[in-house]
């Protein structure tokens, strides 16, 4: 995996996540990016916790709190090892009255490899700062309605807002629980 170090707007999409989502991931301490020069920074070994963090986030859909702790146990792992070695890292949650824990299971070496297929978003999303535009925006705006309202041309309405509704309920879908048994005894 090639080394970079991004801002969080970039990180942002290299993930394919929102902005404010990763923020709010800062915010609440599930990442602890180092902040140089008012920026947060997000070298490989941060960008995959954030990969992982999301990927828990969206199939369990746990609290900020219960996502930082996984992470911050993942964060020490990853700092003696190289992360692509494992095919799959397992998290154990114990009660605090220690019952049986509970066990998850992540897919590691492929969270990592679609990081690496997206990296070439950052080059994409420049992280420039609020209120600057660059020069000859408003006609690269422009070009990209005019080439927008040409792809729409043939559509209706209705498909357009059957499409939204479509896009967001597949968002919305919850995930999908399995039930695995075991005849060992631990």
């Amino acid at each position: 995996m090639q080394t970079v170090d991004l801002k969080l707007k970039q990180a942002s999409a290299v993930l394919g996540v929102d902005p404010k989502d990763l923020q709010n991931f800062v915010q609440f301490k599930v990442l602890r990016p180092p902040r140089r020069d008012s920026f947060y920074w997000f070298d490989n070994r941060l960008l995959l916790e954030a990969k992982v963090a999301f990927y828990l986030k969206e199939a369990l859909g746990t609290s900020t709190e219960v996502l930082a702790r996984f992470t911050q146990a993942l964060s020490n792992n990853l700092k003696e090892e190289e992360p692509t070695r494992f095919r799959y890292v397992w998290l154990r949650s114990r009660s605090a009255r220690g019952r049986e824990p509970i066990e998850v299971r992540i897919p590691l070496r492929n969270l990592a490899k679609e990081l690496e297929q997206q990296l070439p978003r950052a080059a994409v999303h420049q992280d420039l700062p609020r209120g600057r535009k660059r020069p000859g925006w408003k006609r690269e705006f422009a070009r990209s309605l005019e080439a927008a309202a040409r792809d729409l041309s043939g559509v209706r309405e209705s498909q357009i807002m059957e499409a939204i509704r479509g896009n967001r309920a597949k968002k919305k879908r919850l995930p999908e629980i399995t039930v695995g048994a075991s005849r060992r005894s631990a």
